[in-house]
């Protein structure tokens, strides 16, 4: 089989990107409790460009075949895994194994989303992080049943998904972004409440809105000095959870009276853990109904563009240059 890989880490991500390089190996064989699929595609998603730098919270040995997740069919399937055999499958896969950037790869079976036959292996492909992230953030909105919520950030796939959910809910959603083109696009999908970071007033905007909201969580991908600027504004009483480091910094700038005089709290939210909490029986149901969403058309990822092994340098550099114009998807085929 072929599969892409990262000779080493390089923080200059496109040094990382061009670094890329495409290598035979062996198919591997399932373990007890895992499958092999022969992936059709695997996204690019921040996660992974993070991983390129070395920047991420999941180091593998060098050489190593990056890619987090993936779509495609389950064509072998080890001992404890066998009803598996033969399904499409949406798969996450963080171990120091092989990545998804590969023409097969070997993953437990519970990282596996079994897919209806209707669903479109492209969307697939980017299935099993970021409708569930989103779900899984919507989950702590519900459980802390506030009117509102803030998220940065707010061009990305993962924000794209909250605010559907969020509109279903009746959930009101303040979105802050970096570009004033951004603003534009989300305005014209219907996105009410969008602040921008640069603007001189921004800090003044956000503490306003979000106590006439009522709006006592806040997303966080982006941390570094931002996450200090988003806890030091939001209520009395409000949760910033951070679920990113776009900005590859520590949280910092945090007014401490804050958390110690208005019962301010940071928190973290991981998919893994989130997922180890469900039982399997409500994991399924949650998803059924993102699938059915999907298939519907009403939930959609964005894909900018396609790539091939042999041009991953190439199509992956042209995706850091407008990341917010959607994923790039690799494809063996």
């Amino acid at each position: 089989m072929k599969k892409i890989v990262l000779p080493e880490y390089n923080t200059n991500v496109l040094r990382a990107v061009l670094s890329l390089r495409v290598e035979e190996a062996p198919i591997p064989k399932p373990k007890e409790n895992q499958v092999l699929i022969k992936v059709h595609a695997a996204p690019c998603n921040p996660s992974d460009i993070a991983f390129l730098t070395g920047g991420y919270n999941v180091v593998k040995n060098v050489p190593a075949v990056p890619g987090f997740e993936g779509s495609g069919i389950v064509t072998e399937a080890g001992e404890g895994a066998e009803e598996y055999f033969g399904k499409k499958v949406s798969f996450f896969t963080q171990q120091n194994e092989d990545g998804s950037w590969a023409e097969y790869v070997c993953t437990h079976k519970s990282d596996l989303v079994v897919l209806d036959d209707k669903m479109d292996m492209d969307q697939a492909a980017c299935f099993a992080i970021n409708p569930f992230t989103a779900r899984g953030l919507l989950d702590i909105a519900l459980l802390q049943n506030t009117p509102a919520i803030i998220q940065n950030a707010a061009g990305s796939q993962v924000t794209h998904f909250i605010r559907l959910m969020a509109s279903e809910l009746d959930v009101k959603v303040i979105d802050i972004v970096r570009k004033e083109e951004t603003a534009k696009k989300l305005k014209k999908q219907g996105a009410q409440h969008i602040l921008l970071e640069d603007d001189p007033d921004f800090d003044m905007k956000l503490k306003k809105l979000s106590l006439k909201l009522d709006a006592r969580l806040a997303f966080d991908a982006v941390a570094g000095s931002f996450a200090g600027r988003l806890i030091n504004a939001i209520p009395e009483g409000s949760e910033l959870v951070v679920y990113g480091g776009l900005s590859n910094k520590p949280v910092s700038d945090v007014n401490p009276l804050g958390l110690i005089f208005h019962d301010k709290v940071i928190s973290g939210f991981n998919l893994g853990s989130w997922r180890q909490l469900l039982d399997d029986e409500y994991f399924e149901e949650i998803s059924k109904e993102l699938q059915e969403h999907f298939i519907s058309g009403a939930y959609q990822t964005t894909i900018q563009g396609k790539t091939s092994f042999d041009e991953v340098s190439k199509g992956l550099s042209a995706y850091l240059k407008n990341m917010s114009e959607g994923k790039m998807l690799i494809s063996p085929e």
